[in-house]
């Protein structure tokens, strides 16, 4: 959340300055100054940070099911809702029909290109990331599961969603780039200068733009929800205190400690951890994509299967409680030792690819 909170803040800004149409009339040179006087200004950042923390405590001060899960079903409902809505509409631009071949053809070329191992690399980490896994959240809301439904089917029904809406957000981003001709950048150039630049083009632009970026708020917004309960359930189990001291608390933590991001492109831009042109924000992302996600995930599959934790026989009984599928007992030699060195091997080629490429 360091950093997170950061990002969401430009989601929220962004979502308002396109529906008070902020970038009508810019072409693509001004949408990159737009974006880069939104990072040089740390008023305007920290206040859409502040504010992107307060709405999350704010939700989550409200309880488990008044709050979190009232408001979270109602947000996943219109994102797919939007996401559908703009899928469709970016399917069947003129022209749309290439970026849909760019999209889902296989380039075997550019798996020879950059090497099997890299591309491994990089699916497992954005796998651990889009998850969540080893940071808590999953151990924290599967135990909210009621314990008439197996924990394992509900896992291969999440991360089947969860690439269900991976691919539609593809399938909204690179039919409308290739109809306007826009490269579809990677990284954060992508969603605050390339899409800008599609839906300026775009007829109705602004109404799609402001959807898009809603529905970019949503996701953003529900992400900083789920860590924050997250965060909040350690709290209250460790303190005993009840829920809204521990929240009071870690607003002011979360502010604080976020400072350091925000001010890293302006204020603190001298400071680059990870070498000329980084910033606090890849430092702390580093820290924890390639260190407590992978790392995280060791400990939680040893805990599970070795004596000196849970247990396999433990965590089988936990696992498999309730109706759906099973988790197999067969595969207890690969979760046991091939898996841990598995993700050891992401761990490793993270430093790999950040320090020796």
């Amino acid at each position: 959340m360091m950093f997170y909170t950061t990002v969401a803040g430009w989601m929220l800004y962004y979502f308002i300055k396109m529906v008070s149409g902020g970038f009508v009339g810019l072409d693509k040179d001004g949408i990159s100054t737009a974006f880069g006087t939104m990072l040089q200004s740390p008023g305007l950042m920290v206040g859409f940070m502040v504010a992107v923390v307060f709405i999350g405590f704010g939700i989550c001060s409200q309880g488990l099911q008044k709050g979190v899960e009232k408001i979270t079903k109602v947000m996943m409902l219109l994102l797919l809702l939007l996401m559908v809505i703009l899928a469709i509409r970016s399917i069947f631009l003129e022209g749309g029909e290439e970026g849909l071949r760019f999209y889902l053809t296989p380039n075997f070329s550019a798996l020879k290109e950059f090497g099997l191992v890299e591309v491994l690399f990089a699916a497992l980490g954005q796998a651990f990331f889009t998850l969540s896994i080893g940071m808590g959240a999953i151990a924290i809301f599967g135990s909210y599961i009621d314990r008439s439904r197996s924990l394992t089917g509900e896992a291969i029904f999440i991360t089947i969603l969860d690439t269900m809406v991976a691919l539609m957000a593809g399938f909204i981003i690179f039919p409308a780039c290739f109809a306007y001709g826009i490269n579809p950048d990677a990284g954060p150039s992508l969603i605050f200068i390339t899409l800008p630049n599609v839906f300026n083009a775009m007829p109705g632009g602004r109404l799609w733009g402001s959807l898009f970026f809603l529905f970019m708020c949503f996701a953003a917004i529900s992400t900083v929800i789920a860590v924050f309960e997250n965060i909040i359930s350690f709290g209250t189990d460790l303190t005993k205190a009840s829920r809204k001291k521990v929240v009071a608390l870690n607003l002011v933590a979360i502010i604080l400690l976020s400072l350091p991001c925000v001010l890293g492109f302006n204020l603190l831009s001298g400071i680059q951890p990870l070498g000329e042109g980084s910033s606090i924000l890849d430092f702390e992302d580093f820290i924890v994509s390639n260190n407590i996600l992978p790392l995280g995930s060791v400990v939680y599959v040893l805990f599970c299967t070795w004596k000196i934790g849970w247990g396999w026989d433990s965590f089988m009984a936990e696992a498999n409680s309730g109706k759906g599928l099973k988790f197999p007992k067969s595969i207890r030699f690969y979760v046991q030792w091939i898996l841990p060195l598995i993700v050891l091997f992401v761990f490793v080629m993270g430093y790999k690819s950040l320090f020796f490429s």
